[in-house]
């Protein structure tokens, strides 16, 4: 039996694992972001009426990742800890918001 400390072939050799711990900033941005396509679905729509689906994906990537960095878990493969960082939540929250006025939907967002 393998023990604990053994670092798995995903991570660094005698990397030690990133400290946890909630991040209210990251989680209050998922929860607005839930509760907003809760209410309004119609923002992640185009002018037509359809769905906009690079927006769709924005807002749902900055939501995912907020909650999942905003409750404090930190994956251990370097590509999901990045994907779902707080950068990365901060970085798909804003091109959110630059896709938003591209589409001259920023007006409802408010």
């Amino acid at each position: 039996m393998p023990s604990s400390d053994a670092s798995p072939a995903h991570t660094a050799p005698g990397a030690k694992p990133a400290a946890g711990g909630i991040s209210p900033v990251s989680l209050g941005v998922g929860i607005v972001l839930l509760l907003l396509m809760t209410v309004r679905p119609d923002l992640a729509t185009g002018s037509d009426g359809h769905v906009d689906y690079p927006l769709t994906l924005l807002i749902f990537w900055a939501m995912n990742a907020g909650f999942v960095r905003g409750v404090g878990f930190i994956p251990r493969h370097w590509l999901p800890r990045i994907l779902l960082s707080t950068i990365a939540c901060t970085v798909a929250l804003a091109l959110v918001l630059l896709r938003a006025v591209t589409l001259g939907r920023l007006p409802l967002l408010l």
